[in-house]
């Protein structure tokens, strides 16, 4: 696992480097998030897709809703890149259009699109 920074003025977006499953349960989430704030002083990550489990798109599971109920929490904002066309979930279509009209969590299709998102969310 890799973490770089994107920065543009004074916003900085830690760039999550990885194909692997990086975050599986609500714990590696919480101590993903705690190091991109102290090591690297960011408040915003871009993630992959391919970065958590299915079980994160199987909104039944509470996975999404735990991990994204605490970034939340602590005001950190998070952008996940992918297709997400894949899922054919009426659940999961709704639940990610309410998370891009909001300013903490962000389904992009592209990074590009993520890190506009992300840059322009305040801290």
């Amino acid at each position: 696992m890799e973490i770089t920074i994107d920065q543009q003025g004074d916003s900085k977006v830690a760039v999550l480097n990885s194909a692997d499953i990086v975050i599986s349960d609500v714990q590696d989430a919480l101590d993903l998030m705690a190091t991109v704030r102290h090591v690297y002083d960011c408040g915003k990550l871009l993630l992959q897709q391919s970065n958590l489990p299915d079980d994160f798109y199987e909104l039944r599971t509470k996975l999404a809703g735990e991990i994204l109920q605490k970034y939340t929490n602590y005001h950190f904002k998070l952008a996940i890149v992918g297709d997400f066309s894949r899922y054919h979930s009426k659940s999961l279509n709704d639940f990610i259009y309410e998370c891009n009209q909001g300013k903490l969590v962000f389904f992009a299709a592209s990074r590009e699109d993520a890190l506009s998102a992300l840059h322009q969310a305040a801290e």
